[in-house]
């Protein structure tokens, strides 16, 4: 007997996005299974960034539809997302440089737990605040620096930051914008989060580190010009003839 299909946690139908002229997402039909990562890579200019713009509802589509978890999101709002389980970081550190790590956390966390409205010095009185706040410090390495403030962090620990905060509302679904940019010599660190992290939830990243992208990725998908010209395991993408002319630079012979 054949095994049942696995659910589809993300599904995307015919999505499009122009601006002006330039088309960003052509008919686009991706799926992401609630037990993978899947990563989408592509030169620049590729529609990358606003497809997941488009997915996080910061960017609405000109055409398709969105599903989550068996419900469409197309038109649901950025917030509204993560309240059903998706969260996001971005290719640009997005903290708040004046406010320590355990501060940051402590702000990704309030919407969750019911304290959107309470001042930073009583935050940092709420036992259950810092309880939380500290453990998702701890899972992604940073237990030892919660009060050095985020400004004064290295990159690649500000990209540990971000995951922290990203992890903050217990999403099913991480959307990753290039996790692995300008960490340097934290590149073996950061690696090794993302594959502990994929253990426990779905995620769907955007990365140009081809040798990250084949360790992480149990699917990948290519875009070129706002098309998916391929998408597939990653020993299929990596024998691709179509994907190694239009991303990887081969040419035949």
């Amino acid at each position: 007997m054949a095994e049942p299909d696995r659910w589809d946690l993300l599904s995307v139908e015919g999505l499009c996005k122009s601006f002006g002229g330039v088309v960003a997402t052509h008919n686009l039909e991706l799926t992401v299974h609630e037990d993978e990562a899947h990563a989408i890579i592509g030169p620049n200019g590729a529609g990358k960034t606003t497809l997941l713009a488009q997915l996080a509802g910061e960017l609405r589509p000109d055409a398709g539809r969105i599903f989550f978890d068996g419900r469409e999101i197309t038109d649901l709002p950025a917030h509204e997302r993560v309240r059903i389980g998706i969260a996001r970081s971005f290719q640009i550190t997005n903290l708040l440089d004046s406010f320590s790590a355990r501060d940051n956390v402590q702000i990704a966390l309030r919407p969750r737990l019911g304290h959107s409205f309470i001042f930073l010095r009583d935050a940092a009185a709420d036992p259950e605040l810092n309880r939380r706040a500290e453990a998702l410090l701890a899972e992604v390495g940073l237990a030892d620096r919660a009060h050095v403030p985020a400004g004064e962090l290295a990159h690649g620990e500000k990209r540990q930051l971000e995951l922290a905060m990203a992890l903050a509302s217990a999403p099913r679904l991480l959307l990753l914008d290039e996790p692995m940019a300008g960490v340097g010599h934290d590149e073996a660190r950061m690696l090794e989060l993302l594959l502990r992290i994929k253990q426990e939830r779905a995620m769907l990243l955007i990365e140009h580190d081809m040798d990250a992208v084949f360790r992480i990725a149990d699917r990948i998908t290519v875009l070129v010009g706002g098309w998916a010209i391929a998408s597939g395991p990653p020993a299929a993408i990596r024998d691709d003839p179509d994907v190694r002319r239009a991303y990887l630079g081969e040419g035949e012979g």
